[in-house]
Formats: C-alpha cells, structure tokens, sequence
C-alpha cells in the first residue's frame, strides 16, 4: 500500500503506502523484516485517503494478491508499490515494508498502520526525524538516494517506538475492502 507525513507534514498522506516512497521515511536496500504471513487473506483490497487538516481527500486504490511471500499488486493500483508486506509490532498496530515500483531504486521503506476500527487504519510513515539524535547517528547511514538508510531489525524497532509514541501522529487512512470475486 505505495504505502504517510513525515516531517513535511500531512500533504505527504498519498494514503496507505504511497507516502512510504518519501523523503523523510527510513529505508533499508533489502528487506528487514521476512517470514511474512498473509495478514489480510490471499487477496487484498485497499482504499486509501490522504488526510490534510482533518480533511480526507482520495481514495485512492489497489488490489493485491498474495504471492512467495509476498502482496503484489495486481491490475493497476493508483499507489506505486512492488512488494508490500505487513508484521505484528505493538498491540494492534502493524509494521508495514514496501518496496516501490521505481525500478531505478528498489529501497524498502517502512510505516505503521495503527488500527483504528475494523479493517481501518492510521498510516504512518516511520520517521527517523521522530527518533532523538543518539538512535539517528547510531543508525541511520545517509546516501544520495537516503537520508536515513537502516540495515538492521534493532534499527527499524528503534524507529518505529518512536513514530509510534508521538502524540499526535499525522498519517494516511486506510480501509481494507473485501477484495473483488474472481
């Protein structure tokens, strides 16, 4: 789900994943997190809204199925992900790994999606700028392509805990629809 605000705020909520693709965000050149499980069945359906001073604006759209451990898209979502992957972190919030469809940089970035309700969620780019200074030098290797690239599980749970205890998170809203009969 391409795919959320990070630190140039709620304007960045292409929705669900569409914001992972941002700057801002922490990203890994492989995935770190692995041994996926289909969270939401063998197919996926996700509508995502932008959410900007309390105002909803989208959906946006994609269908995804569940495919070598992994959701793919399927057709033509309207959020750019490749791979898209979910994974129980605190609670009933998830730990969401994309990779995007730009094939000129395959990096994988990182959100929370926070249940709200029933198949709703809050999603928010994991930031390193809601981490202190200490966590940012001690793992965060910037690049060209990265302001903060990360390589370990320690790392992302460092990041996460962060973006997770912000008080007032700005995200994305994601609805998780029944997908379409085949």
């Amino acid at each position: 789900m391409g795919m959320i605000p990070s630190k140039q705020g709620a304007g960045r909520a292409g929705a669900l994943l569409t914001a992972l693709l941002l700057a801002g965000c922490i990203d890994s050149a492989a995935p770190i997190l692995t041994d996926a499980q289909p969270q939401f069945g063998p197919q996926l359906r996700v509508h995502s809204y932008s959410l900007i001073d309390g105002l909803g604006s989208g959906p946006e759209t994609g269908t995804f199925r569940w495919e070598r451990g992994q959701y793919h898209p399927t057709g033509r979502p309207t959020f750019k992900v490749d791979d898209l992957t979910f994974y129980a972190f605190a609670g009933s919030d998830l730990i969401v790994q994309s990779r995007g469809l730009d094939h000129k940089d395959k990096r994988f970035e990182y959100a929370l999606a926070r249940k709200l309700a029933d198949a709703v969620y809050l999603v928010i780019a994991i930031d390193e700028d809601d981490a202190d200074e200490p966590t940012r030098a001690k793992f965060c290797t910037k690049s060209a392509l990265s302001s903060c690239r990360i390589a370990t599980r320690e790392a992302l749970m460092a990041f996460a805990q962060a973006t997770a205890a912000k008080r007032d998170p700005k995200g994305g809203l994601a609805i998780i629809a029944a997908p379409p009969n085949r």
